[in-house]
C-alpha cells in the first residue's frame, strides 16, 4: 500500500501537488514543472523524497503521496522530517491511506535516529487537524512561520526584485 516513488511516479506526482494546491485554494502558485520534480527527487544530489500510497484493489494506482526532506535541530543535535506535503485523493480518504504515509515516515525516524516529524497545515483545515492530532500531533501555537520569497527574496539576496 505505501512504497518509495519512483521515476515513473514524477506525472502522478505532480498531478496529486496540483489537486493538494487547488484543495489548499492556491492552485495559482504553482510553478513547478515535472521536471524540476524530477530533478528534486531523482537528480544527481536529490534534495527531497517522496512515497506513494497506492489503491488496496491490486491496480497499483497511485492514490496519494508525501514528500519530505530532512531538517536539523540544534537543540537536539540530530535531523528531523519535514513533511512537505501529505495528500491522499478525496475519495479515497479514510482508508488509512494518509495514516500508512505518516506512519512510514514515522518508521524512518525511529530506525534512522531522527527525533521529529514535523509539518505545516492551514489553520482552516479542520479534518487535517483532527486527523493529526488523533495520531498525537500537538500544535506549536508559539511559532509563526515566515517565508520570503519572489521580490522580497531577490531583493533581500541582491538579486533584481
Amino acid at each position: 500500500m505505501i512504497r518509495i516513488a519512483t521515476p515513473d511516479d514524477i506525472p502522478v506526482l505532480h498531478a496529486l501537488v496540483r489537486e493538494l494546491a487547488a484543495y489548499e485554494k492556491a492552485l495559482d502558485e504553482v510553478v513547478a514543472s515535472e521536471d524540476q520534480l524530477a530533478e528534486a527527487l531523482f537528480g544527481d544530489r536529490p534534495a527531497a523524497y517522496a512515497h506513494v500510497a497506492t489503491a488496496d484493489d491490486g491496480s497499483g494506482e497511485v492514490i496519494g503521496f508525501a514528500l519530505w526532506f530532512l531538517n536539523f535541530s540544534t537543540w537536539r543535535g540530530v535531523h528531523g522530517i519535514y513533511l512537505e506535503d501529505l495528500y491522499v485523493r478525496p475519495e479515497r480518504r479514510g482508508g488509512g491511506h494518509g495514516k500508512a504515509l505518516l506512519t512510514e515516515l514515522a518508521r524512518i525516524c525511529v530506525e534512522r535516529g531522527y527525533e521529529r516529524l514535523e509539518w505545516s497545515v492551514l489553520d482552516w483545515n479542520a479534518p487535517s487537524i483532527a486527523f493529526y492530532e488523533s495520531l498525537g500531533a500537538r500544535p506549536q501555537d508559539e511559532w509563526t512561520v515566515y517565508r520570503l520569497t519572489d521580490g522580497a527574496l531577490a531583493s533581500l539576496g541582491g538579486g533584481t526584485p
